[in-house]
């Protein structure tokens, strides 16, 4: 785990320098291994990074197919951690799962060696009925807003 500090001094500095920051979004570990070794100054363990790596689309991400955060949790300790060195690793939160006690959830991202995370997948991008649908049900975007506050 990268400290918090460093981070933020590295990424000004690649500003300053280069005037942009490159965030790669991955679902592999070679995916991983090539940012980093190609000048990524941060990643993002998604899981719609998983599923394009199995051939599907990024939009399979926003749907119930499986545990979003337990997939995100395997592939990023699993495939990611070992393999890279001195780049953050930054967590795709889906901070709606009714399933999980969003501080505690983030308590153990941060345990097993991840250095920040990312709201995704977001409702912010759904909207219509379906949208206020998953509002009336408590399923809204203050949940995510929520978890990057903690």
């Amino acid at each position: 785990m990268i400290k918090r500090q460093q981070i933020i001094e590295n990424l000004r500095k690649q500003i300053k320098v280069h005037h942009h920051i490159l965030g790669v979004a991955l679902g592999s570990g070679l995916t991983a291994k090539y940012a980093e070794e190609g000048g990524a100054d941060f990643l993002l363990a998604l899981n719609s990074g998983k599923y394009r790596q199995l051939g599907r689309g990024s939009i399979a991400g926003f749907l119930a197919f499986e545990d979003s955060n337990g997939l995100v949790m395997n592939f990023g300790t699993r495939e990611i951690m070992p393999l890279i060195k001195n780049i953050p690793l930054i967590f795709g939160l889906n901070a709606t799962d009714p399933m999980i006690n969003l501080e505690t959830y983030i308590e153990y991202i941060q345990s097993k060696g991840f250095d920040g995370i990312n709201n995704y997948p977001s409702v912010g991008l759904i909207d219509g009925q379906f949208g206020e649908a998953l509002e009336e049900e408590g399923i809204s975007f203050e949940s995510e807003v929520r978890a990057i506050q903690i």
